[in-house]
């Protein structure tokens, strides 16, 4: 499947959740009950997603390959809460984003 299809599958296994597909700055983003982002699609086809630092999902998730934390500028400038995940590990991407979902924010 490509990026953009398991994207909207994560987004259907968490519709139960209240979890809602939605956008944010042109991207496809994952919204909780609440309206706030805790997941999005990068143009590249990698996920990132809002896992809080210092939690045993944020480790594991910067262990998968090619995973990083998110840099939206591309500066050196992380968001150090925001972990990029790339498509390879896309079977991942639904555990992350229940993981991410459960953060409070």
């Amino acid at each position: 499947m490509s990026a953009e299809e398991d994207f909207h599958q994560v987004g259907a296994e968490l519709a139960d959740l209240g979890v809602r597909i939605s956008r944010m700055m042109g991207s496809p983003a994952l919204k909780d009950q609440v309206g706030k982002v805790f997941a999005s699609l990068q143009r590249d086809g990698a996920m990132v997603f809002r896992l809080v630092r210092d939690t045993p999902e944020h480790a594991a998730a910067l262990e998968l390959p090619g995973a990083s934390l998110f840099d939206p500028s591309g500066q050196g400038r992380t968001m150090k809460d925001w972990v990029v995940v790339p498509h390879s590990a896309a079977g991942q991407w639904t555990d992350l984003a229940e993981a991410a979902l459960s953060r409070p924010r």
